[in-house]
């Protein structure tokens, strides 16, 4: 297992260093790092911001600059704040890990249990409801369902119930007060659930499906023929089969939502990695998009391998080589 991991992650490393410099030269030769110091009253402040960032070396050469940094730690200083851009990435990456684990939690169980039962009961009354109603969630787009989430639970029910503050808010992960565990599901509740609707949709038609491939296969025809009991069966055979595919699309999904939640986080205005980047991306902040980038990709390597390794642990036919 030890080896695999390592080779693994070795067999990474080139992938993340040509996918982060041909972004580092396509952020360079897009944006220029510097616009805000053109037209200023102090030309020699721009020669020697222009000097400290190396601007007049050749790309592979800022480039080895820049990686050199972050190794060591010196992420930069955002154009946009003037902060560290250490620490804008990793708050928004803490902010934005809160959403997804929360998010990624509830579809799988609900994703699980709905196509668990659609499979067992095909082509019934609850498997077409199941099925229409999957297709719906596909078909929604997660700006609007997150504004009709906001309509519905936060503002009508605070114009009816004539109450000061909405039951659910949709403002960030946390009040300024520090409201306790009560409030911060106040304020997850709503950006979850929009989360959590396209997940299902999606993850239970993949559950249904390799559930109904597992439960025609040859061992349950089997186990059928010996009376095992059908409960034993779905529970222990076919679903037991069916959670090696479903750990590892989980997985694939979960690493890929740090960077894709922009509309979700932007509509919630929550401070997480999509933000960030919309936020960057719009006013030009290239010293925080190319480590932002690198550090989304690190993550989704990290979460593929995870589901490699999951899916061998619950899947005994499967070897890691």
């Amino acid at each position: 297992m030890f080896a695999y991991v390592a080779r693994r992650l070795l067999y990474s490393v080139p992938v993340i260093l040509v996918a982060s410099f041909l972004l580092f030269w396509a952020v360079r030769v897009t944006f220029d790092p510097l616009s805000k110091l053109r037209g200023g009253r102090d030309p020699g402040a721009l020669a020697r911001a222009a000097e400290r960032l190396g601007l007049g070396q050749p790309i592979p050469y800022q480039y080895w600059r820049w990686l050199t940094q972050f190794v060591t730690g010196d992420w930069g200083v955002s154009s946009r704040t003037a902060g560290s851009v250490q620490g804008l990435i990793l708050p928004a990456l803490g902010t934005t890990l809160q959403l997804i684990v929360w998010g990624v939690l509830a579809a799988a169980v609900i994703a699980l249990a709905v196509g668990a039962y659609s499979a067992v009961r095909q082509y019934s009354a609850g498997d077409l409801v199941f099925t229409g109603l999957s297709y719906l969630g596909v078909a929604m787009p997660p700006f609007w369902l997150g504004l009709i989430l906001i309509q519905i639970l936060a503002a009508w029910p605070q114009e009816l119930l004539g109450l000061t503050d909405p039951p659910l808010y949709f403002v960030g992960l946390h009040s300024p007060d520090g409201g306790g565990p009560l409030d911060y599901a106040r304020h997850l509740v709503l950006p979850v659930l929009t989360l959590t609707v396209g997940l299902v949709a999606s993850w239970s038609r993949f559950t249904r499906a390799t559930m109904l491939d597992a439960l025609t296969s040859e061992y349950v025809r089997t186990a059928r023929a010996k009376g095992v009991p059908k409960g034993r069966i779905v529970v222990r055979h076919a679903l037991r089969t069916s959670l090696g595919p479903f750990v590892s699309v989980t997985a694939v999904d979960a690493g890929l939502l740090f960077g894709g939640l922009v509309v979700t986080e932007q509509i919630f205005a929550i401070q997480g990695m999509g933000r960030l980047f919309l936020d960057s991306l719009l006013t030009g902040d290239v010293f925080v998009l190319v480590p932002w980038t690198l550090v989304i990709g690190l993550v989704v390597i990290v979460f593929n391998l995870l589901a490699d390794i999951v899916y061998a642990v619950l899947d005994p036919r499967v070897r890691l080589g």
